[in-house]
């Protein structure tokens, strides 16, 4: 029996505890690699770093940043960075842990990792947000690289953050290095398709899992949790598809409306003030009212953990899509199994935003550019295939998607593991 880690004391209802109750899930169907399982519980690398600013008023202050490589045997570390008043320690390992599974499950030459910085990103000015992203990248540049771990926007981050991240690496290195993130904006190495690529593969596996159910999207409801890019664009595409949209909750309120909402009325409002709450072609409800929205299709897209044992045991959807990352409680997944409701999880469904954060690397390395047609092809393929081969191991041995998923993803990183040895 290894030792747990000391740094950190996860509980059942902990993004980490999380995590590793999931791969304890899997081990039964990892075969002779189970035996190297315990480097999926051990962070590679963990990094707390500093972030002294001075603000616009003169004074100084300090905030906590994050970067954590969780495992790098097939490739450089790849994840977001976190801007919220939450991010912790252990929040950030769970993120990197789960990273590193979504990069294998769609079969990317990435390891996982993921960063943070312990702040609310609405209170800084934008000089304080610039100088705040400089200082956390010359903290952390000497373990990130576009070789080493590259990178991307997540919740509070966006492609002018990856655009100041990109700049003092250059600076500091002596050379542009465009591939040190993706995410960028298009003028300065970012490709075409990446700000709605995460919110494009939730419905592209939405639309698979739903054909495989029988839920005909034509005229199916959506309600969709955080509508940020990953929840819009989610929800834009199933409009298109014919569903209709009847509940939307974000750090602005919760609206609803059983007959649909007009898309492009809800995302002017959106534009305009950076939430869907003021949209008036929606009734105002209460937060905790959102679980129990009639609905074929659920798309909690916000932050981990909203899925509990209680709300698991409310929902009337059908079909719940992980937008987020971690939305879904470890004992919650189990209610919704027993009630018969398909989760496709977070370590696929999410992962049309890392597919192309690789185009975009890809491209920078060869600076050579993609059309928004090739870059959507190309993503289609791969989380299709991706999808197919996780319902052949899902079959196979009659489990949830969640944990076909992992046992995909494991068995292509133990093998990694396994195949490049210990060293020294």
């Amino acid at each position: 029996m290894q030792e747990p880690l000391s740094y950190v004391t996860p509980g059942p209802h902990s993004a980490w505890g999380t995590y590793l109750l999931q791969v304890d899930r899997v081990l039964p169907y990892l075969g002779a690699l189970a035996r190297w399982s315990e480097t999926l519980k051990h962070p590679k690398r963990a990094l707390i770093v500093d972030v002294p600013i001075e603000m616009d008023n003169g004074t100084v202050r300090h905030f906590e940043g994050y970067r954590v490589q969780h495992n790098l045997s097939r490739g450089p570390g790849k994840g977001g960075v976190r801007y919220h008043p939450d991010v912790t320690l252990e929040e950030v390992m769970a993120l990197s842990a789960w990273m590193t599974v979504k990069n294998a499950a769609v079969n990317l030459p990435y390891g996982g990792a993921k960063g943070g910085i312990r702040v609310d990103p609405r209170q800084l000015s934008h000089k304080e947000l610039e100088r705040l992203t400089r200082r956390y990248t010359s903290e952390i540049g000497f373990i990130i690289g576009p070789q080493q771990d590259i990178p991307a926007p997540d919740v509070g981050t966006n492609p002018q953050i990856m655009a100041w991240m990109m700049d003092t690496y250059s600076m500091n290195i002596g050379a542009t290095a465009s591939g040190v993130v993706t995410g960028k904006p298009i003028h300065l190495g970012g490709s075409l398709g990446r700000v709605k690529a995460t919110g494009r593969g939730v419905f592209v596996t939405g639309r698979e899992a739903a054909r495989r159910i029988g839920l005909n999207l034509d005229g199916a409801r959506v309600a969709v949790q955080g509508f940020g890019n990953v929840g819009s664009a989610a929800a834009e595409l199933f409009t298109s598809a014919g569903a209709k949209v009847v509940a939307v909750q974000d750090h602005t309120g919760t609206i609803a409306n059983p007959n649909g909402m007009d898309m492009a009325d809800l995302m002017a409002v959106v534009r305009r003030d950076g939430g869907a709450g003021a949209y008036t072609g929606a009734e105002r409800i209460d937060d905790e009212a959102f679980w129990d929205t009639d609905c074929d299709i659920l798309i909690p897209a916000a932050l981990e953990g909203q899925i509990t044992v209680a709300r698991a045991n409310r929902l009337k959807a059908k079909l719940v899509l992980e937008g987020a990352n971690g939305p879904t409680m470890f004992d919650a997944d189990d209610v919704l199994t027993e009630r018969g409701i398909l989760v496709v999880p977070d370590v696929i469904c999410n992962a049309g935003g890392v597919t192309v954060s690789y185009f975009e690397w890809v491209q920078d390395f060869s600076s050579f550019f993609w059309t928004e047609d090739e870059i959507n092809v190309r993503l289609d393929k791969i989380m299709v295939e991706a999808l197919r081969k996780i319902w052949d191991m899902a079959d196979r041995h009659r489990i949830t998607l969640r944990t076909a998923t992992f046992a995909v993803a494991c068995e292509r990183i133990l093998m990694a593991r396994q195949e490049r040895g210990l060293y020294p």
